[in-house]
């Protein structure tokens, strides 16, 4: 019988050491996690740099933009203008065929 109760005291003392050690690691993770919410909240974030940054990259978008435009418009431009003297030639030789002047 002492054999059982030296044995289940042995147990219990290893599930209080076991017991102890996890709320040590538990007690250092909180530690850590509590340091890092520290370091996380006292980080200044300026809203007003954030929101001027923002801005900037706005401006950059709509400045890239405008200048697609621009170039989608010129070249617009040259294709018209080729297509014109496309068309011009067309109705000029028609115009020489009905009226015989290419013979």
């Amino acid at each position: 019988m002492e054999k059982v109760a030296s044995s289940i005291e042995t147990i219990e003392d290893e599930a209080e050491k076991l017991l102890e050690s996890a709320r040590n690691q538990a007690n250092e993770i909180l530690a850590r996690a509590n340091e890092d919410s520290r370091k996380i909240l006292s980080a200044e974030f300026s809203m007003d740099e954030v929101k001027a940054d923002s801005q900037k990259i706005i401006e950059k978008a709509k400045a890239e933009a405008a200048g697609t435009v621009e170039e989608s418009k010129k070249k617009a431009k040259e294709i018209k203008q080729t297509a014109d003297k496309m068309v011009e030639r067309i109705v000029e030789r028609m115009t020489n065929k009905v009226t015989g002047a290419d013979s």
